[in-house]
């Protein structure tokens, strides 16, 4: 497949981590797969802003782990959790700030027996709902961690999609992280599209 001029260049994630979870909201996500594109538009994302948001990785400076999260923006943060999950990351803001997105959620739209074998047992409507769901269903492991999403014929990516209209996208306080203390447990950086299929309908 020819490379595809669409993708997202590094200076779409230089800016404020919030603005481009907001922005990546209707954006396609690809993985390449021995030659085969599985991909669907980011219906879910959260923000994670830097070593004072306690939310966030980065709360403990910088470490082996976070190491990528302080790297060139338009980098995959992947890192493995509760001993068994993989969640993607998109870093953000300048090189030496750790900020990130975490795509919580897409649509899937090509690639369908791809995930559906990645996924089995499950109806569609769960094959992505998750962040841990969509790494599995895409073949997404820490071998992609670092990896620069803005090349063209990268293995994972992410590309122009559909725009979504504000009033389509709800704002609320991020999922899983009740231990946190305020005000970083209620800050609304959860952006997500209810009914997605409705929206995207003629994706």
């Amino acid at each position: 497949m020819p490379a595809d001029k669409s993708v997202l260049k590094a200076f779409f994630y230089e800016r404020p981590v919030l603005t481009v979870a907001r922005e990546l909201i209707g954006k396609r996500l690809v993985r390449m797969v021995d030659g085969q594109r599985i991909s669907g538009l980011i219906v879910e994302a959260e923000a994670y802003d830097g070593e004072t948001d306690l939310a966030c990785h980065a709360r403990a400076g910088r470490t082996p782990r976070t190491e990528t999260m302080y790297g060139p923006p338009g980098r995959a943060y992947v890192y493995f959790t509760y001993g068994m999950h993989w969640m993607l990351n998109c870093v953000c803001a300048h090189q030496g700030y750790p900020a990130a997105v975490l795509i919580r959620a897409i649509l899937p739209l090509e690639g369908t027996a791809f995930i559906s074998s990645r996924r089995p047992g499950r109806p569609a409507k769960d094959w992505c709902n998750g962040p841990a769901k969509l790494c599995q269903a895409l073949e997404i492991t820490g071998s992609l961690n670092g990896a620069d999403l803005c090349l063209p014929d990268a293995e994972l990516r992410i590309e122009e999609g559909l725009e979504v209209p504000d009033a389509r996208v709800q704002r609320t306080p991020r999922i899983g992280i009740d231990l946190v203390p305020e005000p970083w447990r209620s800050q609304p950086w959860r952006f997500v599209v209810a009914s997605p299929e409705k929206v995207f309908a003629k994706a």
